[in-house]
């Protein structure tokens, strides 16, 4: 067990517990560098890999980097040694809102302001191909200005996880919250089922109580399967008619997001968030992983070099020493062992026996094919999207960086606009129109084939 004042990885100084699983413990936390409170999730690897969930911790990890919003509990970066995880997320202070239904039911101006916030998380996470599976007030929490966090996406899938038949067959969530067709086990839609529970939250808001309940579960399954609950006296008509659509028992019939975001009722005092300033900020304090013994050492927040300034002309790459070498090499990075398998990363790198002149040349031609501004600066190459995307315009990061005179490290990242729209864009135009100077893309277990090109050279530690 981590103790009070722990100072761990060299970067966090641990406090109080704030909460404990079967195989996680979560604890205050300092960052020693920025003084900022945040909360860290240990997980105990043995554990997780002797019951066989370390899956379900990769899909977790991958998720919560990919549904980056205000109302959804940030990750900031992930951790390991030789026998834990960590997880550094948002510190969310209000605690959970379940606490404050406990107390009794919700006035219907507050408990539609937190229904507003969930459906526009939840909206943005199925827009990223998310599904939730687990909504309920224990995973709801509320930060020092009464906003509302979704957490704890253990229980998630993503559109990948699908079967042929295009619907989702894991049995999970908390029985109370979980859809009929989720009970009935004949598969599901992940979007439809997450509006269900979504219903179940807003009538507990208002009722203080469940619309299904029963000491006999197969009976309160029975109910839920038929959709039969009753509202008290007091629910508005609005309301009552509103969650006759949610908690609708066919799910082909079941009201979507979208009609929902249109209803009257919870248009009232409504305003949706724009999220792609807040997106960016959040890519800037997600660090790139490195040496897991190395972070004992070092500061690796930020990536593990800075770029060097120079002028617009000058394209000399950034210089890698023998720490960096190994930070980038695919054996030390901690988020290949998680996000390789989802793809879902944000950045890549690829290698190359191409010097900068000709890199910078290939991004040239790629820019003018797809209609991107460049802009050109000590061995980086910026992109800027004309298009209008779903997040603004897709704004793309390359850096050079120098092993040795003849073989160069080229580091691609998303610096703004919608990270689905960019990862596209990467496999259908960027990867094939580099794949002439490219040696190898990082997690690539085959070389990208090309003429006469020499393996590259073995960098001596400096």
């Amino acid at each position: 067990m981590e103790k009070k004042g722990t100072i761990l990885l060299r970067r966090y100084e641990l406090g109080r517990m704030l909460g404990q699983g079967t195989f996680a413990k979560v604890y205050h936390a300092r960052n020693l560098k920025s003084g900022e409170s945040v909360a860290i999730k240990v997980i105990d690897k043995e554990k997780v890999l002797r019951v066989g969930l370390i899956d379900q911790i990769k899909r977790e990890i991958s998720v919560m980097r990919l549904v980056r919003h205000p109302n959804i509990v940030q990750l900031f970066e992930v951790m390991a040694s030789k026998t834990k995880i960590y997880f550094a997320m948002e510190y969310v202070k209000g605690g959970e809102l379940f606490n404050k239904v406990a107390k009794g039911k919700l006035k219907e101006d507050v408990a539609r302001r937190y229904f507003q916030q969930l459906i526009g998380a939840v909206d943005f996470c199925h827009s990223r191909g998310v599904y939730h599976r687990d909504l309920k007030p224990e995973n709801l929490l509320l930060d020092e200005n009464g906003n509302l966090k979704i957490s704890d996406f253990g229980l998630s899938a993503l559109w990948e996880s699908r079967r042929q038949d295009g619907l989702l067959h894991t049995t999970c969530g908390t029985p109370a919250y979980v859809a009929p067709e989720v009970i009935n086990k004949k598969g599901y839609d992940g979007a439809k089922a997450d509006i269900w529970s979504c219903g179940v939250v807003l009538f507990v808001l208002l009722a203080g109580y469940l619309p299904f309940h029963d000491s006999n579960i197969m009976e309160m399954y029975k109910k839920i399967s038929k959709g039969e609950f009753k509202c008290p006296q007091w629910f508005p008509p609005e309301v009552r008619k509103l969650l006759s659509r949610i908690l609708d028992p066919n799910p082909n019939t079941r009201i979507t997001v979208a009609r929902l975001m249109e209803n009257p009722w919870f248009k009232k005092g409504f305003k949706p968030i724009e999220t792609p300033q807040i997106e960016q900020d959040l890519d800037d304090k997600m660090p790139v992983s490195g040496d897991v013994e190395a972070a004992f050492a070092a500061d690796i927040e930020g990536g593990s070099t800075n770029t060097a300034e120079g002028t617009t002309s000058s394209m000399k790459p950034t210089c890698l020493n023998a720490f960096d070498i190994i930070s980038l090499s695919q054996g030390f990075d901690l988020s290949g062992l998680f996000e390789n398998e989802m793809n879902l990363k944000h950045q890549s790198r690829f290698t190359t026996t191409k010097p900068p002149a000709t890199i910078v040349s290939k991004f040239e031609e790629i820019a003018e094919m797809e209609s991107f501004k460049v802009k050109k600066k000590a061995g980086t190459v910026k992109l800027q999207g004309c298009k209008e995307g779903r997040k603004g315009q897709l704004g793309i990061h390359a850096e050079i960086f120098e092993v040795t005179p003849s073989f160069h490290v080229v580091e691609v990242k998303k610096t703004a606009g919608d990270t689905l729209e960019y990862m596209n864009f990467c496999n259908h135009d960027l990867k094939p129109s580099l794949k002439d100077i490219v040696w190898t893309w990082q997690g690539s277990e085959q070389k990208v084939q090309h003429q006469q090109q020499p393996p590259p050279p073995q960098p001596q530690p400096q």
